[in-house]
């Protein structure tokens, strides 16, 4: 099955007009998918290939135009491969000669943008490939040698590539916050967005740690809580509840008990908190006109009071008092760049049907484009003043 957009790895194949780009790519998947000609400048758009690559898995292949461009057109080209890496996961730097001002381009592109990229000597049948690498070594990145022509050398290159993509290791979700014989109140609504007789991922996810963690796990819904928390005679270590109820169960839970909620968890399970955090105070900056992204993660049918799509902007409204521009983009597929590059801020879901790697994707194409972004929970504490309390039981997050 061919993995969606938003779960594969993008690798932009980069270098000079004419260095062998569009023939390494061909070599790579063994299909004719890009032109090949000795004449410089052949392509002229970003070619896009969607292929399997061993040890890594689904990728899309980025065939970008020569960096080193001419004329006004080439201008347009170049600004418009150096777009194309916004989403890259990686980078592949053809080179057939020792570095010039075009390869330190790239590869100052490259670290502006936080892109790990591996450096592929091509035309080792007609070149001196051993003068070529030691001239390349000062990058410290991998290096391999092939020749695209003769499809020489690309036995280990996945594992090179996969060797320099990021790996978003997991971060526990709940059971670093509790430990054994502890209590965890998990305030619980009943989610009309949820199957009849079935909770949601983040619940169920919360209940297997604590359970995991030996810990003792109370499941209440909100109007319920205070009543619990005065008869069962024993202090919790943190309460969870739902974004949306936060504000009743912060007035129901004493100051003295840490309490969070599920979207919050998710945030820090799946991207980056901190992130989020700073990027939530972006909200006292909007003004009028200004375009904020509503993203989520999945598709669904929206509810008449959806979260996203009415209850934030509506808050999200009274609170700055201007006349925003709201967008709605869902799907686990990345955006294309006309979608997002004008927006002030972006506001995503807590992300449950995705995995960590996908989401660090997206906070990381943000951050290269300068958006700030938060998401549904970190917002829904921000907007509603407990953003502090909500935050209380991390340590290393800074408010």
């Amino acid at each position: 099955m061919i993995a969606s957009g938003g779960f594969r790895k993008y690798i932009a194949i980069t270098g000079r007009r004419n260095v062998g780009k569009s023939s390494f790519m061909n070599a790579l998947i063994g299909q004719d998918v890009s032109i090949v000609s000795n004449v410089a400048g052949t392509t002229t758009d970003p070619v896009f290939k969607s292929m399997e690559l061993s040890p890594i898995g689904p990728v899309t292949l980025i065939d970008t135009p020569g960096l080193d461009d001419i004329g006004e057109l080439g201008k347009k080209r170049i600004e418009k491969a150096k777009k194309t890496l916004y989403r890259a996961d990686c980078g592949i730097l053809i080179v057939d000669s020792q570095p010039k001002e075009y390869e330190r381009q790239i590869v100052e592109i490259f670290k502006q943008l936080e892109i790990p990229y591996i450096i592929v000597i091509n035309k080792i049948d007609t070149i001196n490939s051993d003068e070529v690498e030691e001239a390349y070594k000062k990058f410290n990145v991998p290096i391999v040698k092939v020749s695209a022509l003769k499809k020489i050398g690309f036995e280990n290159i996945g594992k090179v590539i996969d060797s320099v993509i990021p790996k978003d290791d997991e971060i526990p979700y709940l059971s670093d916050l509790i430990d054994g014989g502890d209590l965890a109140v998990l305030v619980v609504p009943i989610d009309l967005g949820a199957p009849k007789g079935r909770l949601i991922m983040p619940q169920v996810h919360a209940i297997r740690e604590g359970l995991d963690k030996e810990a003792l796990v109370l499941v209440v819904k909100e109007r319920e809580l205070r009543y619990a928390l005065e008869n069962i005679g024993m202090k919790p270590k943190i309460v969870v509840t739902d974004s949306q109820s936060v504000m009743k169960v912060v007035s129901d839970v004493p100051e003295e008990i840490k309490l969070t909620t599920f979207s919050i968890l998710e945030s820090r399970y799946r991207g980056d908190l901190n992130y989020f955090v700073e990027s939530v105070k972006h909200i006292e900056n909007l003004k009028d006109g200004d375009k904020v992204i509503i993203m989520e993660g999945c598709t669904h049918r929206p509810l008449t009071e959806d979260i996203g799509r009415v209850k934030i902007p509506r808050w999200l409204t009274n609170h700055t008092g201007a006349a925003l521009e709201f967008k709605v983009w869902a799907g686990v597929d990345m955006p294309e760049l006309n979608e997002i590059e004008d927006a002030k801020l972006v506001i995503h879901c807590g992300g449950c049907v995705m995995n960590r790697n996908s989401m660090m994707r997206r906070v990381r194409m943000f951050k290269r484009l300068g958006i700030p972004m938060t998401n549904y929970g970190v917002a829904i504490s921000y907007l509603h003043g407990v953003l502090e309390r909500a935050l209380s039981p991390f340590k290393d997050v800074e408010i």
